[in-house]
């Protein structure tokens, strides 16, 4: 493989990995753009390696490593997700990791229009969903000021 397009896929991933990093930045998440762009680039050049070098080898298996990436993903997801006074933090930000790796792997293996449609897709569920979820959560709080008590 050329190392031109191997390098132009780290870049893809570290740009759309730092897009939905950001996302969960600006809410001061624990994870942010730096850790979404070094896990998206990350599990794109694992991806690179296991396609490109085992896949090669007699008895290599592409897919072994990739499965490889999203258990170690989930690992550090895992170790994000806490219960704290009666209810679940984390799980989102954990979600999201996932999904960048899937989308590293995807970019690894050369699917750049599905990678980007895919970010596109988590950046809209992350911003918009929060955004109907605030509001849902703002109108219940409202609501709340009239009831009797």
């Amino acid at each position: 493989m050329n190392e031109i397009i191997i390098i132009l896929k780290l870049v893809l991933a570290i740009i759309l990995g730092g897009i939905i990093g950001y996302e969960r930045e600006t809410l001061g998440k624990p994870a942010g753009s730096r850790t979404y762009a070094l896990i998206a680039m990350g599990s794109t050049f694992f991806t690179i390696l296991s396609v490109n070098g085992f896949g090669q080898m007699a008895n290599g298996d592409p897919a072994a490593l990739v499965g490889q990436i999203l258990i170690g993903v989930g690992f550090i997801g895992a170790g994000l997700i806490i219960f704290h006074k009666q209810h679940v933090e984390g799980l989102t930000t954990a979600s999201a990791l996932w999904a960048i790796a899937a989308i590293g792997i995807a970019i690894g293996i050369g699917w750049y229009l599905i990678a980007i449609i895919a970010a596109v897709l988590v950046f809209l569920v992350l911003f918009i969903v929060r955004k109907i979820e605030f509001e849902k959560n703002k109108k219940k709080t409202l609501w709340s000021l009239f009831e009797r008590k």
